[in-house]
């Protein structure tokens, strides 16, 4: 529609917005010890994709084949990384945007 954002605008627009409040949140609490991250999941294979790939088998493997992996993520990869963040492993990670997301942000 004329006048209005689309759909891909709002939600890039939505995507920055999070990096710039991590990124800046951080910074302001970094003197209190309270660490600030953002974890940015890529396609994960939800109960969403579960049941595309049932249903619709062909268009589940183009989805997963979108990924530089050539697979979908599981929620297990994203648990992991943030029980990394905080963790004391992490303990001087802070402002950092974590990409979990077989690679694609690298593109």
């Amino acid at each position: 529609m004329k006048g209005s954002l689309s759909k891909i605008t709002s939600y890039v627009m939505a995507k920055h917005g999070v990096v710039g409040l991590t990124k800046s949140a951080a910074l302001e609490y970094a003197a209190t010890k309270l660490r600030i991250n953002a974890v940015c999941p890529g396609t994960i294979e939800t109960e969403p994709l579960l049941i595309m790939k049932k249903e619709n088998p062909e268009m589940y493997n183009r989805v997963a084949a979108g990924n530089k992996v050539g697979r979908l993520g599981q929620t297990g990869e994203i648990a992991a990384a943030v029980t990394f963040l905080l963790s004391d492993a992490a303990s001087f990670i802070t402002g950092s945007i974590f990409a979990v997301d077989g690679g694609n942000a690298a593109s």
